[in-house]
């Protein structure tokens, strides 16, 4: 398990993509990110998906930041 912070991220989800990419098979991943709108988060879910992950949680960590716990699963 590994916890990854992209709260100062300047393109989340390029950079969400390039986290998954270099994840092991199987590794379980606790993604921190800060939230303008409530879009970020619905978007991310479907792009886990995309990533041929499996979304494990989603939580409102505080006022603008939410993490999600996914696990890149076997290609």
């Amino acid at each position: 398990m590994r916890r990854v912070d992209l709260r100062n991220s300047k393109d989340f989800f390029a950079d969400l993509a390039r986290v998954i990419y270099e994840a092991k098979e199987n590794e379980v991943l606790i993604v921190m990110f800060e939230i303008g709108d409530f879009s970020a988060v619905e978007r991310s879910f479907s792009f886990v998906r995309e990533q041929d992950c499996e979304l494990l949680n989603s939580l409102k960590f505080n006022e603008v930041d939410w993490s999600i716990v996914i696990k890149k699963v076997k290609r």
